[in-house]
């Protein structure tokens, strides 16, 4: 079996996170998602799996974080800027948040953060190596 990762997030509506995901170009994997918790599939590598409170409680007892906080971004890189545009735009329609930070833009490297329905903060980003300058230009 190749290695993989699977991140795992609490969300407080199942259906309302899995037409999130969705809508930014996740699909989903039925043979590991159930009333419970949704397997949603970035890449043949990647898997996010959208877990209920209730069964994120028999992982673990541990606080959720407060609202508004943020334990971690996860970075999805896409082929261009316009697709990184269009995924900021799909989730502030489908119950995220667009732009949770300035957009960054370095020539070679374009970001923008979102957040999705429970808070989860993504970034959003396209480059091009070929135009990155090397690490004595900078």
């Amino acid at each position: 079996m190749p290695k993989m990762i699977f991140v795992s997030l609490p969300v407080a509506n199942l259906e309302t996170s899995v037409a999130f995901y969705k809508a930014l170009g996740f699909e989903r994997n039925p043979q590991f998602s159930d009333d419970s918790a949704a397997c949603m599939v970035w890449s043949e590598a990647i898997c996010v799996m959208l877990i209920t409170h209730a069964k994120w409680r028999t992982f673990t007892q541990r606080p959720f974080p407060p609202a508004g906080t943020a334990g971690l971004m996860l970075s999805l890189v896409l082929d261009s800027r316009d697709a990184v545009d269009a995924m900021n735009q799909a989730a502030a329609a489908h119950g995220g948040q667009a732009d949770v930070n300035p957009a960054e833009d370095t020539g070679f490297m374009y970001t923008r953060d979102l957040a999705d329905p429970d808070g989860h903060m993504w970034a959003a980003l396209w480059m091009d190596p070929v135009s990155m300058p090397h690490a004595d230009q900078r």
